[in-house]
């Protein structure tokens, strides 16, 4: 397929294994930051191909997989209300919860619809005046666009039913949070193209210097990835740390104007807890005070619901980079696609899930436990 084929050409993917095998003279460990990018590394090979010039570690970029487990329980506990149509994104139905996930709570009667936009769940609730709608609002950085949108939609509207559970995070963050760990291990970034597409890479421009690590803006198919490390290794080689992009055909450097300035119109910056890593500071978004009303966490009294995570369940390890999920005691026999411990499992982006789905039950190298 045009503009698909190209940047799967092995001529081209094998000339750049070659270059990055040329031009490391030590190992260099990377983190690419998105779990899609995990899935085309585990699924091509890239990381098997690339032998001990360069380990690649998987970071937090997976929004389901950060979601944490009592923020699960707040869907769950609103969901199971009578009056209350929850609408989502599909991959968050099987994300287990402490007790139970949200299409155990469609099997027992609640209305949980999966919808393709949060417009969807605005129009919804205008067609639908006598029910609650909820929106579960998931996501980095990429998704925060349209979430906002459909506040601002649902405020014109003078919608009274509907209401967002929100659960967005930020990347710029989380990498200083990891690289401010005693144990981090990461020396250069693969960030996510999408996310960059939306709010561009300024951001990441003071981390790169602060911490001496490249970070390099990269897409998702197998030569995007090869091209994106072989930018961070010539830096690293070079005593360099800057912010380059690799993902040119699609990212600016301020990023979409419009769409960042809804998202700021909407959200503003709030503490936010991340699933095995913790709370990090100014790390999420949340309502701003005038849209404050479609906040469903206040609407149904939800924000008492704690929970800790699974001790069995190496999730956060595995998000940390400290863990290869193939290392978790429970990877493939007591945490499987069909009964999953944790949500890295149950993602479609899933660091887990990648692992299990293109075969990589025994891996043993790479990060210690």
């Amino acid at each position: 397929m045009k503009y698909l084929s190209e940047y799967r050409d092995p001529a081209l993917a094998r000339a750049l294994v070659r270059r990055i095998r040329h031009t490391a003279s030590r190992p260099w460990v990377l983190m690419e930051v998105c779990g899609g990018q995990t899935h085309t590394i585990v699924k091509q090979g890239l990381d098997q191909l690339l032998g001990d010039a360069v380990e690649l570690i998987h970071g937090p970029g997976c929004p389901v997989c950060v979601t944490p487990l009592e923020q699960i329980d707040r869907a769950l506990a609103i969901a199971s209300r009578p009056e209350v149509i929850f609408c989502s994104f599909g991959d968050m139905l099987r994300v287990p919860g402490s007790e139970c996930d949200l299409l155990q709570i469609r099997a027992r009667g609640g209305q949980i619809r999966v919808v393709y936009s949060p417009l969807d769940a605005v129009e919804i609730a205008r067609t639908t005046p006598d029910r609650e709608v909820v929106f579960f609002a998931v996501g980095f950085e990429t998704t925060a666009p349209a979430n906002a949108m459909a506040v601002w939609r649902a405020h014109q509207l003078g919608l009274t039913n509907f209401s967002l559970l929100v659960s967005h995070v930020t990347v710029p963050p989380a990498m200083t949070a990891l690289l401010d760990s005693p144990d981090n291990r990461v020396q250069g970034f693969l960030a996510a193209g999408h996310v960059c597409t939306v709010m561009g890479w300024t951001e990441y421009e003071p981390i790169a210097a602060r911490y001496r690590v490249p970070i390099v803006v990269t897409g998702f198919e197998p030569l995007d990835l090869l091209e994106g490390i072989a930018m961070a290794v010539t830096q690293l080689e070079e005593g360099r740390a800057e912010v380059e992009n690799q993902y040119v055909r699609a990212v600016k450097r301020e990023g979409t104007v419009p769409a960042r300035e809804q998202v700021e119109a909407v959200f503003q910056l709030v503490d936010r807890k991340w699933r095995g890593i913790g709370t990090i500071p100014m790390s999420g978004l949340g309502l701003r005070p005038e849209f404050v009303k479609f906040d469903a966490e206040r609407r149904f009294d939800v924000l008492g619901v704690r929970q800790e995570e699974s001790s069995e369940c190496r999730a956060g390890d595995v998000l940390r980079g400290r863990l290869k999920p193939a290392q978790c005691p429970a990877f493939g026999s007591r945490c499987t696609p069909e009964k999953p411990l944790g949500a890295p499992m149950v993602s479609s982006e899933g660091a887990c899930a990648a692992y299990y789905q293109f075969g990589r039950l025994r891996e043993t190298a790479g990060a210690g436990a």
